[in-house]
């Protein structure tokens, strides 16, 4: 009788060890990713450094708003002891400061991350 409980029990502990590698793959790749934009990179280079931590089939969502970098990734995740069982879904998102003298596209080819704005005070005090 405490057999069954015994697996039952191995199997709930090595479930929630797979859930928080999950989570820490999407958390990993999050902050990849968000490095990357706001480094400036293109898009394609940072979704495929995000892509590359994160667990296999993950969704990669990249925005940047004013001067904050964003990347966003969930994934579903099933055991692979257990088809029956429903899928888990697992999100982590990562945000990064812009670094100056990089382009926002989203507000026309702006310049972000406080370089406009120390431009503009230079330029002021001459």
């Amino acid at each position: 009788m405490g057999l069954p409980a015994l697996v039952a029990v191995l199997g709930a502990a090595l479930w929630a060890v797979a859930l928080v590698g999950a989570h820490l793959a999407c958390v990993d790749a999050a902050r990849a990713g968000a490095r990357a934009l706001a480094r400036g990179e293109p898009v394609a280079e940072v979704r495929a450094a995000a892509a590359l931590s994160a667990p296999p089939g993950a969704e990669i969502v990249i925005s940047m708003t004013g001067e904050m970098a964003r990347v966003t990734i969930s994934a579903q995740v099933r055991p692979t002891w257990g088809r029956m069982l429903p899928p888990v879904r697992i999100e982590a998102s990562a945000s990064a400061a812009v670094e100056p003298g990089v382009v926002d596209l989203s507000t026309g080819g702006e310049a972000v991350g406080g370089w406009a704005e120390a431009r503009e005070r230079e330029a002021g005090h001459r």
